[in-house]
């Protein structure tokens, strides 16, 4: 269970009341395992503002050796780093778009060997509640393209290469290519992305490091008066607005600091900075970026964010347009405190 608290610059009654502290998410995680036959599920449930409840994860699997099982069902799609682009609670400016910690309906290989990983996988679509022609829902975890376009028949391909023993210490490359079905022509366009990455985090060291350079270009299939330079994705129960084409570069840098004391475990601090340049003419560039600390307490986890943003729709009074036109002339960076306090057990 986690409650959160957070104060917004651009919100001036919030800034009146000293900011809000309300209720976040109520999760339940299910691992299971019957011989080579693997069952893993989380559960959230979120404020109805926030999407409601839903599915963030839920697969079965096969083991096929120590090195390599099947996954199929709901999970997590192999691109870029993993589990996460990011130390905070926010996630990186990659999430926001589709790219950090997305889940989509498919069959994924994953192979562990010495030195080398890969994984290749197949998505039929993204999380599917209605199997017709009805547009896609909002009330989902990761960021899926929604509104009159269909995300579906994906492939993906990532290949990690470790450096030296640790299973974090890496470089790694993805490719992504996939279809979107436009409701209204009835045609598949197309979508397809790549990234880079260099992953570093050691037991013997407190520093952590995550770099990632990614692209992504969406080929609609609208129909002819439309506008080609934007497709509308959602999340937690809202949609807006992404540009079609673009790049972006992340950095992260963490420290782990221990702590001897009658609570306190850990205190991992770290700044997390991402920029996206929408390859898109008269679109203003998104910029994000968080300094803060992880507090862990045993099964407490605190996480205490100061996030800035620059056209990013969570920190920022602009909503819809914010990863797509932007507001050009009238852009200014705006700030959220944030703290969220969860308890796992």
């Amino acid at each position: 269970m986690r409650f959160n608290y957070n104060l917004s610059t651009w919100k001036k009654d919030q800034l009146e009341r000293g900011g809000d502290f309300g209720y976040d998410v109520l999760r339940l995680n299910v691992e299971a395992a019957y011989k080579n036959i693997l069952l893993n599920a989380e559960y959230r449930h979120y404020a109805p503002g926030f999407g409601g409840g839903f599915l963030k994860q839920g697969w079965f699997g096969y083991k096929l050796s120590d090195n390599s099982q099947i996954q199929v069902g709901l999970q997590q799609v192999p691109f870029g780093i993993q589990q996460y682009n990011s130390n905070n609670f926010f996630f990186n400016i990659t999430y926001y778009i589709g790219f950090e910690d997305d889940h989509d309906m498919g069959v994924k290989y994953l192979h562990k060997g010495k030195q080398w990983h890969w994984q290749v996988a197949y998505y039929k679509n993204a999380e599917e509640f209605v199997f017709g022609l009805a547009e896609a829902s909002p009330n989902r975890y990761s960021y899926d393209i929604i509104g009159r376009n269909k995300e579906n028949n994906q492939v993906d391909l990532k290949v990690v290469r470790l450096l030296g023993d640790s299973q974090h210490h890496e470089m790694g490359a993805s490719l992504q290519g996939g279809l979107l079905y436009n409701l209204d022509t009835r045609e598949n366009g197309t979508r397809y992305a790549g990234a880079l990455h260099y992953e570093y985090e050691v037991e013997n060291s407190p520093w952590s490091i995550k770099l990632q350079a990614m692209f992504y270009r969406i080929n609609p299939k609208y129909a002819v008066e439309e506008d080609l330079s934007f497709v509308e994705m959602g999340a937690y129960g809202a949609g807006y607005n992404v540009a079609t084409e673009g790049e972006v570069y992340t950095a992260s840098l963490g420290y782990l600091l221990p702590v001897k004391s009658r609570l306190l475990e850990s205190v991992l601090i770290y700044n997390n900075y991402g920029y996206y340049n929408k390859r898109v003419r008269g679109f203003e560039n998104a910029h994000m970026n968080v300094v803060g600390a992880l507090w862990t307490a045993g099964p407490m986890y605190i996480y205490t964010d100061a996030a800035f943003g620059y056209n990013q729709p969570w920190l920022g009074p602009e909503w819809e347009n914010a990863l797509a036109a932007g507001t050009p002339g009238d852009t200014d960076w705006h700030l959220r405190f944030n703290i969220n306090m969860g308890y796992y057990f």
